[in-house]
């Protein structure tokens, strides 16, 4: 039996508590250290899961190899920058850092230490999208929409950097052709951030995406369709399920479209911990993430430009 990568958790709320659980159900990974600034939630978390409450990231060092950061985004690059310079794998919650710079700073030092440096993009591993993936020829329209209830949480950014960030990765990752314009309004209603934004992507192979996303709608819907020149495709990425309907004989059939149900962040966390171990590329990489954020942030440019002034 390989010997076990020790893991790590930097933050707890509520998605690094999700990490600190499956570390400890994953096989041949030993959960052995948790870090927040909050010494009790890390010490809960201990509790629960297993390994030591520590009390600075030296500790989290001394004892992981691999490491999940889920803390606030304006401290991802500082935190990530520590455990890479000493050696240890990452995986850092999205979106990967506050700017360009710092997530630039990121790739280069995991790319000069030969480090595994993976981020958070959690819809990747949704087993809905491997089905989609299997069946994908030239997309040429995406519409994709993103609803969810008022978070209370990561509100230090807008809703285009938290959650809408997840469908750009995904759309840059199928489309796979340079934007060519880029055209979004948006508003904050309950937060400084946009709570709601819409944006219409153009791409230079001619392919064009609708992207809307909402953090303060009343349900919540995760569904992306696509239209390619022989089918479309429609996936509900929370139920995991998905649709096909293609042209034959001058006639829409229904194809039938199987799907593998499972935890996404499970996939995620397996997928991290294999690619440490064996100094992989993971399938979402800090470049990736970059050009997400990239594009993210020409988003939110643009929804603050257009954005009328509150009275003061």
């Amino acid at each position: 039996m390989s010997q076990k990568i020790r893991a790590g958790v930097v933050g707890v709320g509520s998605m690094g508590w999700n990490h600190a659980r499956i570390y400890s159900e994953l096989e041949n990974v030993e959960l052995t250290a948790i870090y927040d600034a909050n010494s009790a939630s890390a010490e809960r978390a201990a509790r629960k899961y297993g390994g030591i409450a520590v009390a600075s990231l030296d500790a989290i060092v001394e004892q992981c190899d691999a490491v999940s950061v889920a803390a606030p985004t304006h401290l991802h690059h500082p935190i990530a920058m520590q455990l890479l310079a000493a050696g240890r794998h990452v995986l850092v919650e999205k979106p990967i850092a506050n700017n360009p710079t710092d997530a630039a700073e990121m790739v280069a030092l995991a790319r000069e230490r030969g480090l595994v440096l993976q981020v958070g993009h959690i819809e990747r591993f949704n087993p809905a999208l491997d089905a989609l993936e299997q069946r994908l020829n030239r997309p040429r329209f995406l519409e994709v929409t993103r609803l969810s209830p008022y978070p209370g949480r990561s509100l230090d950014i807008g809703v285009v950097l938290d959650v809408m960030i997840h469908d750009l990765d995904i759309i840059l990752h199928l489309v796979r052709s340079p934007v060519t314009s880029v055209d979004a309004v948006g508003v904050a209603v309950l937060s400084k951030g946009e709570d709601i934004a819409s944006v219409r992507l153009h791409f230079a192979n001619g392919c064009v995406a609708n992207v809307t996303a909402s953090r303060i709608s009343m349900k919540k819907m995760r569904e992306i369709r696509l239209f390619q020149e022989d089918a479309y495709l429609s996936l509900n990425y929370q139920k995991q399920t998905a649709k096909m309907f293609r042209l034959q004989n001058g006639r829409i059939v229904r194809e039938r479209v199987a799907i593998n149900k499972g935890e996404p962040l499970l996939r995620e966390l397996r997928h991290f911990v294999e690619c440490a171990r064996a100094g992989a590329t993971p399938k979402v990489t800090g470049s990736q993430a970059a050009a997400a954020l990239d594009l993210a942030l020409q988003i939110t440019r643009q929804i603050t430009e257009r954005a009328p002034q509150r009275p003061s």
